[in-house]
């Protein structure tokens, strides 16, 4: 094997790495004689996803909701796209016993395997070793519902044309209790390292990370927790095993003795890749699921705060050496304005945990937080997320918004419904054009395409189309057509006994397709 063909390899492996989960075949080969090209798009082959288990409530009714979008070729023909239960299958024989079996009896077993994969997933102790989500096609969502306390974790993968821009939804409803509300989250793919800013050690509070590992083997995470002052002292935060296919919550408040309101949380992995997300529940306000931050940066979007919050606040963090001296500002519907909350900049220490009181910064109409280095300040990487409430007095729901990168090629949010969906996009920067796409439902309907316009500096909030004939949820897809960069959100609305509960969900670039370089030879076979 050349130096080149090695290289190749070397190139294919580090987009993967930094995918955090796609696979990539090596481009057709080119001329020899050829100048350097651009780098060829190609999409994905392989995607991973993780849903944490959803609720500890027996009153809770989860929907999954999966979906790629169509009108991108994955690579090769087939493929397939299925969650399961993360526990790792159980069995009642000794492994000795294997070792004693006939060709013939070995056969059997797998046969017998192959027939348990291609029955339905069923409730109970089966569904733990059968998938329990199988989507077939792109374009179509498929849906399932769990109901009571003991909904697992699920893991899973899609492969060829099912990989691109493969999508999961968790949307779960709890009616009572301390986690009342609407819960809802996008399921994430398995990284290394996820910021949280926005979650809570506070005694009102019960925040819970949980850690999902998808491999067969076992991972170690680290959790670290940064409140006003600094780091808060923590014995047990350091060096948590998560085994292999499995899913572990720990309770924030036990990592340490300090109660703080607001908290940045920081999960990292020594060994082995893990899915991370803090389950967040305010004793009088319910909860919701906080996803992890974009990475660091000088400037920051928050998009799809609901005109109807009455209140907003801000949580910031600056990871690196430097502070952070920020102005922030809302993108609404008419233009960017400075807060009366925000009139003097944020200053964010290096290393601490800063949050700032908007109120009901969106008066009425649906906008986004941006936020940047203050006049004269330097540029410094900062993580952040919103915390979003919705209601008066005992009729109060809370949210939480990361901020989240722009929409570069397409982004799609799945379990949609007829009513009780919005869309924001906001254009921080250029006026932008953008087609979103509202797939057929899981039941049945038509696609319908429309095409938005964002203007520069504003925040545009609408009901999104919904496809004809729906029967079901829908999936909708966010495909930026001209002009500036665009940030995305959906709000999910549903009233109960009074209780505006509500989620939001960002809408981050699917990553379905990768750029891989050109090469001088051809590297389709090896030398």
């Amino acid at each position: 094997m050349n130096r080149t063909t090695l290289s190749l390899i070397a190139v294919a492996t580090a987009l993967a790495a930094v995918t955090g989960f796609a696979a990539v075949s090596a481009p057709d080969p080119v001329d020899p004689t050829a100048t350097a090209k651009t780098p060829a798009r190609l999409p994905v082959e392989r995607s991973s996803l993780l849903c944490p288990a959803p609720s500890t409530s027996e009153l809770a009714e989860t929907v999954y909701t999966s979906f790629t979008p169509a009108g991108t070729t994955g690579a090769g023909t087939g493929g397939a796209a299925e969650l399961a239960p993360s526990a790792a299958p159980l069995t009642d024989t000794d492994p000795a016993d294997d070792e004693k079996k006939t060709d013939e009896d070995k056969a059997k077993d797998d046969e017998a395997k192959d027939d348990e994969a291609k029955e339905p997933a069923a409730d109970g102790a089966d569904a733990k070793v059968k998938p329990f989500l199988a989507l077939k096609e792109p374009g179509k969502p498929v849906s399932g519902t769990k109901k009571g306390a003991d909904a697992p974790a699920l893991v899973g993968a899609a492969t060829g044309p099912l990989a691109p821009g493969w999508t999961a939804q968790q949307t779960t409803t709890v009616t009572a209790g301390d986690s009342r509300g609407l819960l809802g989250m996008t399921c994430t793919a398995p990284g290394t390292d996820f910021w949280f800013p926005g979650a809570s050690t506070d005694k009102s509070r019960q925040d819970y990370v949980h850690l999902t590992n998808p491999d067969d083997t076992a991972a170690v995470a680290d959790i670290a927790l940064f409140g006003k002052e600094g780091t808060l002292k923590s014995d047990t935060g350091e060096g948590i095993p998560v085994p292999a296919r499995s899913s572990v919550p720990v309770l924030l408040s036990t990592l340490t003795g300090e109660a703080e309101p607001n908290v940045t949380v920081h999960v990292s992995t020594r060994t082995g890749r893990v899915g991370a997300v803090v389950n967040a529940t305010e004793e009088k306000n319910g909860g919701d699921w906080l996803a992890a931050s974009a990475d660091a940066a000088p400037r920051a979007v928050l998009p799809g705060i609901p005109g109807d919050a009455t209140s907003v606040r801000l949580v910031v963090f600056a990871p690196g050496e430097d502070d952070a001296e920020l102005k922030v500002q809302l993108a609404g519907k008419s233009g960017t304005i400075v807060p009366s909350s925000a009139a003097e900049p944020l200053n964010v220490k290096s290393g601490m945990t800063a949050s700032l009181d908007l109120g009901d910064v969106t008066k009425g109409e649906a906008g986004a937080v941006r936020i940047g280095p203050a006049e004269g300040g330097r540029e410094t990487p900062v993580v952040a997320a919103l915390r979003v409430v919705r209601g008066k007095g005992d009729n109060q729901e809370v949210a939480f918004i990361p901020a989240t990168g722009p929409v570069t090629e397409r982004a799609t949010v799945a379990d949609n419904r007829a009513k009780g969906s919005t869309l924001t996009l906001t254009a921080p920067e250029k006026s932008a054009k953008v087609k979103v796409t509202a797939s057929a439902g899981s039941g049945g309907g038509e696609q319908v395409v429309k095409t938005y316009t964002v203007k520069g500096g504003t925040t545009l909030a609408v009901t999104p189309p919904v496809p004809a004939g729906l029967k079901g949820s829908y999936a909708l897809t966010v495909e930026p057509e001209s002009g500036g960069p665009v940030h995305a959100a959906r709000a999910l609305a549903v009233t109960q006994d009074g209780v505006p509960m509500f989620t939001v969900q960002t809408l981050p670039d699917d990553r379905g397709m990768v750029s891989v370089p050109a090469t001088k030879e051809d590297l389709s076979v090896l030398k």
